[in-house]
């Protein structure tokens, strides 16, 4: 499992693509912490989805990095 800091801070990561897993449930989180993994397609506990890493995507990741594990593709 990578961070998802590494992303953050990598300057190509424009064409990389990222996995990312729901481990825990958004239940007793804020609304707009559920509504974010919504957005990332998390519907339902250990579905795995695929996005672009882009800079809009990392910073959804970031707010809801206690929620998910993410890897590099």
């Amino acid at each position: 499992m990578l961070l998802w800091t590494k992303f953050l801070t990598d300057k190509i990561s424009f064409m990389k693509k990222i996995r990312i897993e729901l481990v825990k449930s958004g239940i007793g989180y804020e609304k707009s912490q559920k509504e974010t993994l919504i957005a990332l397609k998390l519907t339902k506990m250990h579905k795995k989805v695929e996005h672009d890493a882009t800079p809009t995507i990392l910073g959804m990741v970031n707010k809801v990095k206690h929620l998910v594990k993410v890897e590099e593709i």
